[in-house]
């Protein structure tokens, strides 16, 4: 199974381990990846996308002064 994010393609990067004496070796960071049910799917999904999937949306209510005006003054 591949180490890829389904949603936001998140996947590993090498890197080095640093030791006190500052000798390097490689190795990799993995993505925080979990395994979720969606619509009878099964998929790979990384835990900051499904901390977003699970916020509530938020919309912005845009207020039109212009029109209030307009309906007050037809009356």
């Amino acid at each position: 199974m591949s180490k890829v994010c389904s949603l936001c393609a998140k996947r590993p990067v090498a890197g080095n381990n640093v030791s006190h004496s500052k000798r390097r070796t490689r190795r990799r960071f993995e993505p925080n990846l979990v395994s979720k049910k969606f619509s009878g799917v099964k998929i790979l999904i990384c835990t900051s996308c499904l901390r977003t999937l699970q916020k509530p949306l938020k919309t912005k209510k845009v207020e039109a002064p212009q029109a209030e005006a307009a309906v007050s003054s037809a009356k």
